[in-house]
């Protein structure tokens, strides 16, 4: 990880904020510093599955969109990247809002792998999940 900061984290906080699947999903951005993030999804039973209990496919979601933060925190909100594999593993049944810690394992000049855990709002770890991303190219200056 750089030693430095040198994001402009409070421009990348709006940002991030303005993403149309966050203001969808009514995510909370927790934290925020270089290589990791944190972001609670509000637990509604019209999340539920089969089971009554918060869909794993939202979780995924959560977890996704989660190490984005990390990496964009890294990057700036210029970074055009994708996700390239994505794995879960379930531990218990979330029915609560579920928070998302995301950790960059390391930083590459095109692949970044991030781990994310998944917790429910008792604390009690319902997930982790390993996400990868590819790095493709900067956006042009806005």
């Amino acid at each position: 990880m750089p030693d430095k900061p040198t994001v402009d984290l409070a421009a990348l906080r709006e940002f991030f904020l303005r993403i149309p699947l966050v203001r969808t999903l009514h995510y909370r951005l927790l934290e925020l510093k270089p290589g990791e993030a944190a972001v609670t999804a509000p637990y509604t039973p019209d999340h539920d599955g089969i089971f009554h209990s918060f869909h794993g496919g939202l979780l995924m979601t959560l977890a996704d969109t989660t190490a984005c933060a990390a990496i964009l925190a890294l990057t700036g909100s210029d970074q055009v990247m994708t996700t390239t594999d994505m794995n879960i593993r379930f531990l218990a049944p979330c029915n609560s809002d579920a928070t998302a810690r995301a950790r960059v394992i390391k930083f590459g000049r095109t692949i970044v792998p991030i781990h994310v855990d998944l917790f429910d709002a008792n604390g009690k770890h319902v997930a982790l999940a390993q996400v990868t991303y590819m790095r493709l190219e900067k956006m042009p200056a806005r």
